[in-house]
């Protein structure tokens, strides 16, 4: 259910402050809002959220060699065929595709199952939990999809909770770029690449209720150019 989204200049005043606390550099003033005052806020549904986790940890594992036959049979035992991208699907089964994208996936799904309430914290300088992987399908044990779900008992956050990280995460993917693009230390061992990846999966989870927001994208179409 659609819930008032929080008021997005005071949101916004809290970024920039962990901005600060991390010593990153600080996004231009005209830089926009993620929404707008009066907007509204929720999240896909569960179902969904769960599938996109499940799929995008068959396709990391894909990239660590699981083997062809077995990620394409664990996806159709799923059951989850409909919530596989084309660019996905076709590095399930040939094998071509961006690798390096794919790998990178390991933190869009940290941040996955923290909007699932599965994973405590989202450290914004720090790698995901050590104990990610026992909270996904214990794929190389032959769990199943329908298992996975009745042990994980999700518990999705509030949609306000989520947006507020989201924001976050838009003002963090341009302070790592342009800590990059400068040469500044880092505040932690994680990078763009990571903070762009948490973003991705933050930005699809939400939906935004507005005059100036679209139906949501689908997750190989959400944009990450600004």
């Amino acid at each position: 259910m659609p819930l008032p989204a929080p008021d997005p200049a005071t949101v916004r005043v809290a970024s920039l402050a962990e901005l600060r606390r991390l010593g990153l550099p600080l996004p231009p003033p005209q830089f926009p809002l993620v929404w707008e005052p009066g907007d509204e806020v929720a999240l896909r549904p569960t179902a969904e959220i769960e599938a996109r986790a499940a799929v995008l940890n068959v396709v990391l594992a894909r990239a660590f060699g699981m083997p062809q036959e077995e990620a394409m049979s664990w996806l159709l035992n799923a059951r989850l065929m409909e919530s596989v991208t084309k660019p996905e699907w076709r590095y399930v089964t040939t094998g071509q595709g961006d690798h390096r994208s794919f790998v990178l996936h390991f933190d869009a799904i940290f941040a996955l199952t923290w909007v699932l309430g599965l994973s405590k914290h989202i450290d914004p300088a720090g790698p995901p939990d050590p104990g990610l992987m026992d909270r996904l399908p214990n794929l190389a044990g032959g769990e199943s999809y329908q298992h996975w779900r009745s042990r994980s008992l999700a518990a999705p956050r509030a949609a306000t909770e989520v947006a507020a990280m989201l924001d976050l995460h838009y003002c963090l993917d341009w302070a790592y770029l342009e800590a990059e693009r400068e040469g500044l230390a880092l505040p932690g061992p994680i990078d763009s690449n990571a903070t762009g990846q948490r973003r991705w999966a933050l930005e699809w989870s939400v939906i935004f209720i507005g005059p100036y927001h679209d139906p949501p994208s689908a997750w190989d179409e959400i944009d990450l150019a600004t």
